[in-house]
């Protein structure tokens, strides 16, 4: 599978878990941004995520409305905070993984 993403020009993420809220210049109340849930989306614990992550060059981040979130370069300290991934493994050119012994 690391592979197939890594011929991927783009993988697209859509997190269903993440809503674009709209603050109103009046509102005090603590109402969630996108960042916070993007913080504890659910797919950064699914099995595939790394793969995901590191293989493609381009990965696009998209809220449940589908709108743009960012991109894997725009997010990466985000990224590195939630999976521990370090930042230069987000920016590097994707390689394959150790081959079995």
């Amino acid at each position: 599978m690391f592979r197939w993403y890594q011929k991927a020009a783009r993988c697209c993420v859509y997190l269903s878990d993440v809503l674009i809220r709209k603050r109103k210049a009046s509102d005090t109340s603590a109402e969630c941004t996108w960042e916070s849930a993007f913080q504890v989306s659910k797919w950064f614990t699914r099995g595939w995520t790394l793969q995901e992550l590191l293989a493609p060059r381009s990965v696009e981040s998209y809220s449940r409305e589908g709108k743009s979130l960012g991109n894997k370069r725009t997010l990466e300290q985000q990224i590195h905070e939630i999976t521990g991934v370090p930042v230069t493994a987000l920016r590097e050119k994707p390689s394959l993984p150790i081959r079995r012994r």
